[in-house]
């Protein structure tokens, strides 16, 4: 049931071991990467949460297999299996079926900036542009949000490679949408990524800007002695 006109959609993949943040290991043990990324998922939950004024979602890829996601729907949140045969089609399948529910804004956003801040969210719902998005310091986006209708900037795009915001942009331009962008963010990828995320987790606290929540304490006990 649609109880307001815009929809938050958490992308996510399904915590199996061996099947999540890949590019750390043998940086952290596969078992230690799941713990990790299922911080990752609490806090990314916990975050949509925060959104006033809008109906919840999360896509899970590529199924509900590990069960983590059953409990969701009875804490008011949709969930639905992602479709599509790339990032790009299965985001867009997305945003349309929220569109043919009646919603007039839809922003997605992904599992791997666990620290981003509610109010960029919250910005992007009220945006009166076509497109809003949220650029990643990686060369892609932890943000994609459009309104009332699906701007057709997803096919060709190289998805997975440091183009795909560059590549975008360059959809944008032919398809004549208005555009907002968003403050620059980080995805945590790398053992790079996961050592400057702790950092920053704890400057945020000690700023009083927010709290390290499940991912920072985990962090915290696990690059301990790193």
């Amino acid at each position: 049931m649609r109880t307001h006109d815009s929809a938050v959609i958490l992308f996510a993949r399904d915590p199996v071991l061996g099947k999540v943040k890949t590019r750390l290991f043998p940086f952290l043990s596969e078992e230690t990467i799941l713990q990790l990324y299922t911080c990752f998922l609490h806090d990314s939950l916990d975050k949509i949460r925060q959104v006033k004024n809008a109906d919840l979602f999360v896509g899970v890829a590529p199924s509900n297999q590990s069960g983590f996601f059953t409990a969701i729907q009875d804490a008011g949140m949709r969930l639905f299996a992602q479709e599509g045969k790339d990032l790009g089609d299965k985001m867009r399948r997305a945003i349309h079926d929220r569109f043919v529910e009646g919603y007039k804004r839809a922003v997605i956003i992904g599992s791997d900036s666990p620290s981003l801040p509610v109010s960029y969210i919250e910005q992007a719902l009220s945006s009166d542009k076509d497109m809003v998005l949220g650029p990643s310091t990686d060369g892609g986006y932890y943000l994609i949000g459009m309104r009332e209708k699906v701007v057709e900037i997803f096919d060709g795009v190289a998805w997975g490679t440091e183009r795909v915001l560059a590549e975008t942009y360059e959809r944008l331009v032919k398809n004549g949408a208005a555009l907002e962008t968003l403050p620059v963010w980080y995805d945590i990828d790398s053992p790079e990524d996961l050592k400057f995320f702790q950092t920053h987790l704890q400057l945020i606290e000690q700023s009083g800007l927010g709290k390290v929540g499940e991912t920072g304490k985990f962090l915290n006990k696990i690059l301990r002695n790193r």
